[in-house]
């Protein structure tokens, strides 16, 4: 094995330009400093350059060395990195999973209920907030959120799509009449939400002719929460636009109908968001692949 194929070369070489000092290192590696002087030695003979500057009073790195010295940090954080991310596939998962969510719950609970049941050792703290949370500066250790993240020092996984229908309750419609285009939505009440972190109402996905600006629709009521719009759809105050995890129930046992459906195709996107490093730990790493295999949406 040549000087430059052994790891320890290299540590005791970036221990010396990190202490300035063969007496330190050998101190810090329980060698003597003729033995690390030895090993740099061997490096600069492998290399055929020059890594230090020596004099009786001083050590400092020649250009080469510098340059050398970048490369070896990098391969020894590689082996560091794979050391743990080694102990971390062995190590039971435990620990606090801090969790971002979103207000409506039917769709998370269920899952998060399982997934507490699957590691005991795992003690779940769930956040639900609508709002845009920062996950690295608040503390996350993930969020789940709909829509595109944009947020370069996360990483994120896609889990799915789900549709998002225009529904209201049967007697609303008897009473108010069927829209059968877009334009009739100007006539009827409609049951809005407002994002919490821009103010601004959620646009529906009403669709006009080219050239066109927006359909201006009237506002009956406004709430940053799903439940609020379900509930009031489902007492006949209005139309609104929901996922259809919301709605599925009440679409299935007839409290709720779809409202142009033939012209109103519209999607949301789960992603699992997480602070981007080099290794994730088992508790999250093992809520990533539950969420993951059971959080997958439906075809839309």
């Amino acid at each position: 094995m040549s000087a430059l194929d052994n790891l320890g070369n290299l540590q005791t070489f970036v221990q010396v330009a990190d202490t300035r000092s063969f007496v330190e290192t050998g101190r810090l590696q329980g060698i003597t400093a003729s033995a690390a002087g030895k090993s740099v030695t061997r490096l600069e003979q492998a290399l055929g350059v020059r890594l230090f500057h020596r004099s009786t009073r001083s050590i400092t790195l020649t250009a080469e060395g510098e340059r050398f010295l970048v490369r070896c940090r990098r391969i020894l954080d590689e082996r560091d990195a794979a050391r743990t991310e080694l102990a971390d596939q062995t190590a039971a998962p435990v620990g606090v999973l801090r969790l971002g969510l979103p207000l409506v719950g039917d769709l998370s609970l269920p899952i998060l209920t399982e997934f507490m049941a699957a590691y005991p050792g795992i003690r779940l703290e769930l956040d639900f907030d609508d709002r845009l949370v920062d996950v690295v500066e608040e503390g996350f250790d993930a969020v789940l959120r709909v829509g595109d993240p944009g947020d370069s020092r996360l990483s994120a996984r896609r889990l799915g799509v789900f549709p998002r229908y225009l529904v209201a309750a049967p007697e609303y419609l008897s009473c108010r009449g069927t829209p059968r285009t877009a334009a009739d939505l100007r006539q009827h009440d409609c049951l809005h939400y407002r994002f919490p972190s821009t103010g601004k109402l959620e646009p529906w996905p009403v669709p006009v002719a080219p050239g066109q600006p927006p359909l201006d629709l009237p506002v009956s009521m406004v709430s940053n929460t799903i439940e609020a719009r379900l509930a009031f759809a489902l007492a006949g105050r209005g139309i609104a636009y929901l996922p259809e995890h919301s709605a599925r129930d009440a679409l299935a046992d007839g409290r709720l109908q779809r409202v142009l459906a033939d012209q109103i195709h519209a999607c949301g996107t789960f992603y699992l968001l997480w602070p981007s490093g080099r290794h994730v730990l088992p508790k999250l790493r093992v809520f990533i692949d539950f969420v993951s295999a059971r959080l997958t949406g439906v075809d839309c």
